[in-house]
């Protein structure tokens, strides 16, 4: 499913470039719908054929070639979506005014042609460049029924999906640990697919080891399905080394009569949204019940739990077992929105705050990328207080 997505966005892409070429610009269209096709197919066999090669280019040549390749096919796209709006109006606006007479100097559909290709490009690099940057902070009360005194006001803070490497440095990652750690939370969780560059990946665990002191109540980490791809094994052997609390399919003890528990990423789990085979779903959700009934086998039935999961369809099951909160990742908020809302809407929970039975669920937008834009979809810290249900 994952490859029919890619496969019908860049499809798309190409259409809507042709579509643009078609009412924006006279003369020999179809020697530039043959041009247009040309590029857009050789990016787009550039980038599968780097994606192949990825672990044999230097990091920086990934991001330049990675970022060129993403505004180029981006930018169409958006200018693509701007020539539909821009006919509707037309065909709306024809559609309640009388025609005027025919003149030669308004044979182009849409005038002003050059300023949607302009538009779309500034659009796109301000994604590339600027946004894709512009960490947000995002601050939550979170109710919960019967909470112990001692725990009315605990913060936690969440960082997920930074996918270290060509588009996300070391230096960043500190930088990104030092601003967490300023806001004082008690509590930093972090729900996977941070360990993403085997070159870098022993120096990024040391790295946020080095931080545990910097919050009360220290670090706890899950993985997320690229630490399954980067060698789960050695992964885990370099953080039992550290001070970080990863858990897999396991609590923690925070504090008092407090758990955090942790699910590993279920094999069976789809990348995007759920839905197709039953029988693939069903397995899905065995597994994710299993994870969390193995979770809190050791936790207290009257204990104040939140359960940190990669894949954002364990809200259910958490719903299922009373879990009063569960911070999630994996989606990346689809790194494209308008309105605060995912275009594509490829995930059954794309981003954001969740609440079902008194109980909440949070889909982080991330931190990284994986293609390097953000539109409508800065990266973000999130930030939950505790407070009792009255």
């Amino acid at each position: 499913m994952f490859l029919v997505y890619v496969s019908t966005i860049l499809a798309l892409i190409l259409v809507l470039g042709l579509i643009s070429v078609n009412f924006l610009y006279t003369g020999d269209k179809r020697r530039l719908y043959r041009i247009l096709t040309a590029v857009d197919l050789i990016i787009i066999l550039g980038v599968i054929g780097g994606f192949v090669i990825r672990a044999h280019l230097p990091n920086k040549a990934v991001d330049f070639l990675g970022s060129f390749a993403t505004v180029f096919l981006i930018s169409q796209l958006a200018c693509g979506g701007m020539v539909i709006v821009a006919l509707i109006i037309r065909a709306l606006y024809r559609k309640f005014h009388k025609p005027t007479k025919f003149s030669p100097a308004r044979r182009r559909a849409l005038k002003w042609g050059l300023l949607y290709p302009i538009m779309s490009l500034a659009i796109t690099l301000y994604g590339n460049r600027i946004e894709r940057f512009n960490f947000v902070d995002r601050f939550f009360d979170i109710p919960i029924k019967n909470l112990p005194l001692e725990l009315d006001g605990f913060k936690i803070a969440q960082i997920s999906d930074i996918h270290l490497g060509a588009y996300f440095s070391l230096e960043q990652l500190e930088n990104l640990l030092k601003r967490v750690a300023e806001a004082k939370p008690d509590l930093l969780a972090i729900t996977g697919d941070i360990f993403d560059d085997n070159s870098i990946n022993d120096k990024a665990i040391q790295l946020v080891n080095s931080f545990c002191d910097k919050f009360k109540h220290g670090i706890y980490y899950i993985h997320g399905n690229h630490e399954h791809f980067r060698g789960i094994q050695h992964i885990e052997a370099e953080l039992a080394k550290t001070k970080i609390h990863w858990l897999v399919n396991q609590s923690a003890n925070v504090t008092s009569n407090f758990y955090v528990l942790g699910v590993d990423y279920p094999s069976g789990a789809p990348i995007m949204k759920s839905g197709g085979r039953d029988d693939l779903d069903e397995y899905f959700y065995r597994q994710m019940r299993e994870f969390i009934e193995r979770a809190r086998a050791n936790v207290p039935a009257d204990a104040t739990m939140i359960l940190l999961a990669h894949h954002p369809e364990f809200f259910d099951a958490a719903v299922e077992k009373k879990i009063p909160l569960t911070l999630m990742g994996h989606t990346h908020g689809e790194q494209l929105g308008i309105f605060g809302k995912a275009i594509f809407n490829v995930f059954k929970y794309s981003r954001g705050m969740f609440e079902q039975d008194d109980c909440y669920g949070y889909v982080s937008v991330g931190c990284g990328s994986w293609f390097p834009i953000r539109i409508g979809c800065p990266p973000e810290i999130a930030y939950f207080t505790l407070t009792n249900k009255i």
